[in-house]
């Protein structure tokens, strides 16, 4: 019989996983689901200072896609990170007539939406794999690794 890499189980998973969700559309709708690389640029007003993430999506099968997608209802389509109303401010909001950061709308910021999910997730997953080592010391074999937590290994250097 032939086995499954690692990165195929996950794969497997992650499309059992959405397919089991049972999102109901129109007839005239499909959602589609991007299974490569998605890039993450900031938004149009911003001037990049690092060079844009190249987001693994499928490897985030794994997860339910609420993890990412916070105000998905599992009826409507999907919509990105920068939609209007979510984390669409290109700059850290202040308080009206202060240089003071307004930390009731700094969620809306789309770098510390990106940074506090992404980098945020990946800390607690290796808090996770850290704590299983422990666990499973003496048996064989790899413990999955997590994603980067740190500036270049999601903006790599041009």
């Amino acid at each position: 019989m032939r086995s499954l890499s690692f990165g195929g189980v996950v794969l497997l998973i992650g499309i059992i996983a959405c397919t089991s969700l049972g999102v109901a559309f129109a007839e005239d709708e499909e959602m589609i689901v991007p299974m490569g690389i998605i890039t993450l640029e900031p938004p149009d007003a911003v001037e990049a200072k690092r060079a844009a993430v190249e987001f693994q999506h499928g490897r985030h099968f794994v997860l339910a896609c609420t993890n990412c997608h916070h105000t998905w209802d599992g009826s409507e389509p999907v919509t990105g990170c920068m939609t209007s109303g979510c984390h669409d401010l290109d700059a850290l909001p202040r308080k009206e007539g202060s240089k003071a950061i307004d930390k009731d709308q700094a969620f809306r910021y789309y770098k510390n939406a990106y940074h506090g999910q992404c980098i945020g997730c990946h800390k607690t997953m290796k808090q996770e794999i850290q704590q299983m080592a422990k666990t499973l010391a003496g048996v064989e074999g790899k413990l999955p690794v997590t994603g980067p937590t740190g500036c270049i290994g999601c903006h790599p250097k041009e």
